[in-house]
């Protein structure tokens, strides 16, 4: 059986050099790829693609990290960054973290990564003190996505989430609203997210720009999850009158407030408005507002930055790119029945 070090001796040429020959990579001169493929038809060689990665020091594998792979928007990101880096030749390593800051710590700070990929995203997995020593010791090209806090030379792809939240809390004042109520993630969380924060500023500023002073009543933190949404609406009625308008941080969130809401005796928009972020799959379905963010896009856009560094060693872009938001309006807001 021909392997490839007979076509490198055949050619004269090192096994790295007829790796990147055979993948028509343009560090290789025109006469020797010609020499390489002449020796390979001689031989009647041909590469697997695994074979000729490892013979040029590359695995044809991409880690992307997230904190919980059930989430839409992380489940989202994954499968359209699965699908760019099918189409580019490479395999995606899903590392998902569970919600365990034990886990993030083992991947980050132990040989879990070493000689196992050619590159690595960081959905929404923040970073914090001896964290960013470890990242760069990898040497991999790299790219944030959705992340509060960014890796020196690495690109970083987000929305804006105190807009995304303005523009939300925003349309419900202009809709009449006073008492509106914010419900976001949980700050005690393991993995110490960051998207709350911002979107609890957003909310704040809202409301400030508008001459309401927020109440610290109408503001419950829980789990960006369906069940998260449940508990804080029904929290959000325990502290005293329900408000007139609910804004979630994400859109499961929403759809949990919507039910409990309804539980509770109180119709959706007539008695309580909700809106959230995300424009989740299930959003049109139950009539959600929300302001739109593009999950899918931010996934596609975070392979595109590594396929440079990736195919021709080219440098990553390093700036930060900030994708538009939208308000999409449907049937759980509307003005407040006094207005």
């Amino acid at each position: 059986m021909t392997r490839i070090d007979d076509v490198a001796r055949l050619a004269g040429v090192s096994t790295a050099t007829v790796s990147r020959a055979l993948r028509g990579l343009p560090t290789v001169s025109e006469s020797t790829r010609d020499r390489v493929l002449a020796a390979a038809a001689k031989l009647g060689y041909t590469a697997s693609p695994s074979a000729s990665r490892l013979a040029g020091g590359k695995t044809g594998a991409v880690a992307v990290v997230v904190p919980r792979i059930t989430r839409w928007f992380f489940a989202t990101v994954v499968e359209a960054a699965e699908d760019a880096l099918h189409q580019a030749g490479y395999d995606l390593l899903l590392h998902n973290l569970g919600g365990s800051e034990h886990e993030r710590q083992r991947l980050l700070h132990t040989a879990a990564l070493h000689k196992r990929v050619d590159a690595l995203v960081l959905v929404a997995t923040p970073l914090q003190g001896p964290d960013f020593a470890a990242v760069t010791n990898l040497a991999l090209p790299g790219v944030t996505v959705s992340s509060g806090t960014g890796v020196p030379g690495w690109p970083s792809i987000r929305i804006d989430d105190v807009a995304a939240a303005c523009t939300a809390t925003s349309y419900l004042i202009e809709q009449g609203h006073r008492r509106v109520a914010h419900i976001s993630g949980d700050p005690s969380d393991e993995l110490a997210f960051t998207t709350h924060i911002d979107r609890r500023r957003g909310y704040r500023e809202a409301l400030r720009i508008a001459g309401i002073e927020p109440d610290p009543a109408l503001d419950v933190e829980a789990e960006f999850t369906v069940s998260g949404g449940e508990r804080a609406v029904a929290e959000l009625l325990r502290r005293g009158p329900a408000p007139t308008a609910v804004f979630a941080a994400c859109d499961e969130m929403a759809m949990g407030a919507m039910a409990a809401l309804r539980q509770a005796g109180l119709r959706v928009p007539d008695d309580v408005s909700v809106i959230g972020i995300d424009d989740h799959d299930l959003a049109g379905v139950v009539g959600l507002t929300t302001v739109a963010q593009p999950a899918a896009d931010q996934g596609r856009l975070a392979v595109a930055t590594l396929l440079g560094p990736l195919t021709q060693g080219d440098p990553s872009v390093t700036e930060t790119v900030i994708l538009p938001t939208r308000l999409i309006v449907r049937e759980s807001t509307g003005p407040p029945r006094a207005h």
